[in-house]
């Protein structure tokens, strides 16, 4: 990198424009900046760090923004740095232009201007400035780029700053850490240090998490087993815990099942007790029952002797209704023969009085005759009758055939209308889903055309757009080059006329006694005299700032007409030549045909829908004729039958209906007729017939009450038991001779018998023995459960603590890891004997190669005295790595950097910043830096050490280099020809170069 030419405007110190020409500087290798103190001089230095990053170094960063503006300038004169270099082989110019308040330039006030930055580069072949860019980011990116530093890198690099370096020897580890990491950008390695550390914790808390729920396994594993399982006190992330969780889990496991095998054991044992309790306790129920059974019928033997006087009274009382129940027939009979004659008088009288009078004075057999005759015919009817519900069934079902006859005839007439249109909605249907489908490849087709075209559309109407804007591009370039030509015409017109009159404008600050600037002479006998039209410098600035704003609008017109350009030859390579408005038609003709094929494609599933719908009506249908055919062929030949069938039974009816209405009315007379005859001839027979029952009544009725012993029938009906309480009576003595059959039966029981003559049964005791089984049965098949349900859920969290313990074996190793590298790396690993960090041990190598470039200065400087040397001891209970020593060849000791005195510590200092430059360049891709800038601490040194320091620095030339030094040291004025030279006065600092 070489400064070439830097313009300040309104900066800092310089209220006006002050320029550096680097390359006049440069060309003694070695320049001076000096001037008083607060004058400005580091503010150069600000400026071409500001203009590279846009930001100012060191402490001072705080001055950016508003802030940089100079007091002194005037308020309608903007803040800006322009910076020519050459880097990387290229020569750029890089102008930024500060956030400034200005005046409104309508009413009171100011408004504020945002930050601004151009960047140029530098065409030799065509002698031009070309634009490359006016955005911040990436102006900042190019420039980062190519100098391959960042701003803290070239600020250490190639502004060497006052002190830095000297505190930097004096500093202790940490602090030539931080200031090593900014220059070499270490926190890759840092961020490693982090990143590792992150995942030691990451996989900490999942192998804590993992540990936990092992353990609240073990912990429900240890409320399952009880005392059987005992844990070791271990927390979550310690070594071991999972081969101890799973080692008691084992333990725990056997000594479940020893469990269970005890309470099957335990239960086998309380199911025999419980069987022989239940033995004994239906022996004891049974003896209980046996013996009870005994007791109860020799109770029942006592009151059956209790009560022999009611059963004897009781059989004979029986007995006299026994024997009179031998007359019962005859009293019955006598009863029922005098109710039976009352009855049939009753009954003849009524059905006489129902007769005709030509029967009035028939008797019984004349009405039995009369009543046959009218059976006889209405018997001849029930065919008849029987002929007549016949008939209507058939007409009914030669109804419902005619019915059914005319639907399937109209069925048949829709299926046939139905189908003979078939083959021409099938081919409907067909086409429309032939339609449907074509317009359905029509539209992929479409589809796949449509983006290019409108692609080819939108680029011709941009092509369209920026042809115009082409045009009124070329007009304006064109019309701003020529402004441009004709400003720097007259800026040349105006700086020649006032170079021609340089001598009236130098002769006006003639004084007398005072020397001229030009010849010297203190005398001044004809001064040049200004003419009329004389230009003076205010006029030449106006006319070349009028020249250099037309000039940049012309850069900016060249530069807008050239991306018009591009974007026009982009979008003419896009739609050709083809016209906007044919391309628009084609596009809307594209668009019409696919949105109708997209219509016509969604027929396409209702087409086919259709179709299937339309097939099985079809089908349908088919079927239906077929099987109206079935019927109706059917229905011939029931028809005919029933035909035949109805004119028979009609003709029948005819014959037997007679006068009637119908069968059913003959029927009707003839059934009242025969009815009544019937009735009168039964009713005169019965009367006759129980007259003659009565009488005979009487005399067996007094036959029988002798023979039974009764003096006469009342005594007879007297004694007559009813039915109630025949059975009343029969139901005791039954009931009596049961129970004492039933008394000697149990009696005479041979195991009741047994039982009576043994002890009384003790049920209690057996029911509370059986009782006490089946509680501890119960016990014991609980516990029996019990240890199951323990060996089994045992055997789940065991299994489960097993699948975590492998799941977690791979992360335990992954946490192992990483936790060493994480403390290896951050210095805490007993592994790690220095305690250094990853980011140190970069640095600390850094360092070295620092000091080792350092020396060749150093041992220069001090005559070879000083040597520097890396050294990674340890200091106190610190961290090593980062230490500085110096080696004093003559004592031949090793100290620390500390103990040199000032002198010695700047050219130290001074030897490390060179040192450190050349490795921060080599770091940056081997990018030259041809112009380094040192600030202050030459006056720390005596004259001797002086000359060797400037030796060195001088011999930075033959690698061609330029060194500036920045100092107030009055001998190096002499020393040093080439100067850059900071005034200061009240107006604001200005710069001056001197001896180039």
């Amino acid at each position: 990198m070489r400064l070439h030419r830097l313009d300040i405007t309104a900066f800092g110190p310089f209220g006006s424009t002050q320029s550096v020409d680097f390359d006049a500087l440069s060309a003694a290798g070695l320049f001076l900046l000096h001037g008083p103190t607060g004058a400005g001089k580091t503010s150069v230095l600000d400026a071409v760090c500001y203009a590279l990053y846009g930001t100012v170094p060191g402490a001072r960063q705080s001055g950016q923004g508003l802030t940089l503006r100079s007091d002194h300038a005037d308020r309608a004169t903007r803040t800006e740095i322009r910076l020519e270099l050459t880097v990387g082989g290229r020569r750029l110019e890089i102008t930024r232009q500060p956030p400034w308040e200005r005046p409104k330039k309508r009413g009171s006030g100011t408004t504020l201007d945002k930050a601004q930055t151009w960047l140029r580069e530098y065409d030799a072949p065509g002698g031009v400035w070309k634009d490359l860019s006016r955005s911040h980011q990436e102006i900042g990116e190019e420039i980062s780029q190519l100098l391959g530093m960042s701003r803290e890198q070239f600020c250490q690099v190639v502004l060497l700053p006052q002190g830095d370096f000297a505190r930097f020897l004096r500093a202790d580890a940490g602090a030539r850490g931080q200031l090593l990491g900014r220059l070499f950008d270490t926190q890759r390695f840092a961020d490693v240090e982090k990143r590792l550390a992150e995942r030691r914790r990451t996989t900490e808390a999942r192998v804590r998490d993992g540990d936990l729920a092992l353990l609240a396994d073990a912990h429900r594993m240890q409320q399952e087993a009880g005392d059987a399982m005992e844990l070791p006190e271990l927390t979550p992330g310690e070594p071991g815990l999972a081969e101890a969780v799973l080692t008691a889990a084992a333990v725990a496991r056997s000594t479940a099942r020893e469990r269970l095998t005890l309470a099957h054991c335990r239960l086998t044992a309380a199911e025999s007790a419980q069987f022989a309790a239940g033995r004994a306790l239906a022996e004891a129920r049974e003896l209980a029952r046996l013996q009870g059974r005994f007791a109860e019928a020799g109770e029942r033997a006592v009151r059956l002797e209790e009560r022999a006087g009611d059963r004897r009274a009781a059989q004979a009382r029986m007995e006299r209704g026994r024997r009179a129940a031998a007359v019962a027939p005859a009293l019955e009979l006598r009863e029922a023969a005098e109710a039976g004659h009352r009855e049939a008088a009753a009954a003849e009288a009524h059905a006489r009085a129902l007769l005709p009078e030509i029967f009035v004075g028939a008797g019984a057999a004349g009405l039995a005759a009369a009543a046959r005759r009218a059976a006889e015919e209405l018997g001849g009817l029930e065919s008849a009758r029987r002929a007549e519900r016949r008939l209507a069934e058939v007409v009914d079902e030669r109804g419902h055939l005619d019915r059914q006859e005319r639907d399937d005839e109209d069925a048949r007439r829709e299926a046939a209308g139905w189908l003979a249109d078939w083959d021409a909605m099938r081919a409907g249907l067909q086409s429309r889903i032939d339609s449907a489908q074509e317009a359905a490849t029509r539209a992929e087709q479409l589809a796949v055309q449509r983006e290019p075209a409108r692609r080819r559309l939108a680029a011709a109407r941009l092509r369209d757009e920026l042809g115009r804007d082409t045009d009124e591009a070329q007009r304006a370039a064109l019309t701003s080059a020529r402004q441009a030509v004709d400003a720097r015409a007259h800026w040349l017109d105006l700086k020649e006329q006032r170079l021609n009159g340089i001598a009236a404008e130098l002769a006006a600050d003639l004084t007398d006694g005072a020397p001229c600037a030009v010849c010297g002479s203190t005398e001044h006998p004809a001064p040049a005299r200004k003419f009329a039209g004389h230009v003076d410098r205010e006029a030449e600035e106006r006319a070349l700032a009028a020249y250099q704003r037309a000039d940049e609008q012309r850069a900016e017109d060249e530069r807008r007409l050239g991306t018009v350009r591009e974007a026009l030859a982009a979008a003419t390579a896009e739609a050709a030549d083809t016209p906007t408005s044919q391309l628009a038609a084609q596009a809307d003709e594209l668009e019409q045909e696919y949105t109708w094929a997209r219509r016509g494609a969604s027929d396409l599933h209702a087409a086919h829908e259709e179709l299937r719908l339309a097939e099985q009506e079809r089908e349908r249908r088919l079927a239906g004729r077929q099987q109206a055919e079935v019927r109706a062929t059917a229905r011939l030949t029931r028809r005919d039958g029933l035909d035949a069938e109805q004119a028979y039974l009609e003709e029948e009816l005819a014959k037997a209906r007679g006068g009637a209405v119908s069968v059913a009315a003959r029927a009707a007379q003839l059934e009242r007729q025969a009815a009544l005859l019937t009735v009168a001839a039964d009713t005169a027979r019965a009367a006759d017939d129980t007259a003659r029952h009565l009488k005979d009544a009487d005399a067996r009725l007094a036959d029988a009450a002798f023979r039974a012993g009764f003096d006469t029938p009342q005594d007879a009906a007297a004694a007559l038991l009813d039915d109630a309480a025949h059975r009343e009576l029969q139901r005791r003595l039954d009931d009596w001779q049961s129970e004492e059959a039933a008394v000697r039966a149990v009696l005479a029981e041979a195991d009741t018998a047994a039982a009576a003559q043994q002890p009384p049964a003790d049920l209690d005791a057996a029911e509370a023995g059986a009782a006490t089984a089946g509680r501890r049965l119960r016990d014991a098949a609980s516990a029996r459960d019990r240890a199951a349900g323990c060996c089994a859920e045992l055997d789940r969290l065991s299994a489960r603590a097993t699948e975590g313990v492998r799941r977690l074996g791979p992360l335990r190793e992954e946490y192992e890891r990483v936790a060493r590298l994480a403390a290896l790396t951050a210095g805490t690993s007993a592994d790690n004997e220095r305690r250094m960090r990853l980011e140190s041990y970069v640095l600390a190598a850094r360092l070295e190669q620092v000091a080792a470039a350092a020396t060749v200065r150093l041992h220069r400087m001090s005559s070879g005295r000083y040597t520097l040397v890396h050294s990674d001891d340890r200091t106190g209970r610190g961290r090593s790595g980062l230490g500085l020593h110096v080696v004093d060849a003559w004592t031949g000791r090793e100290r620390d950097t500390a103990t040199l005195s000032g002198g010695e510590t700047f050219f130290a200092s001074l030897a490390l910043a060179l040192g450190l430059a050349d490795v921060v360049t080599d770091e940056a891709g081997g990018v030259r830096l041809d112009t380094l800038f040192i600030d202050e601490g030459f006056g720390s040194l005596d004259e001797q050490t002086l000359d060797e320091v400037l030796d060195v620095l001088d011999s930075l030339r033959e690698r061609d280099r330029s060194v500036g030094i920045v100092s107030h040291v009055a001998d190096l004025r002499r020393r040093i020809h080439a100067q850059l030279e900071v005034t200061k006065g009240r107006s604001g600092s200005a710069l001056h170069q001197r001896g180039v």
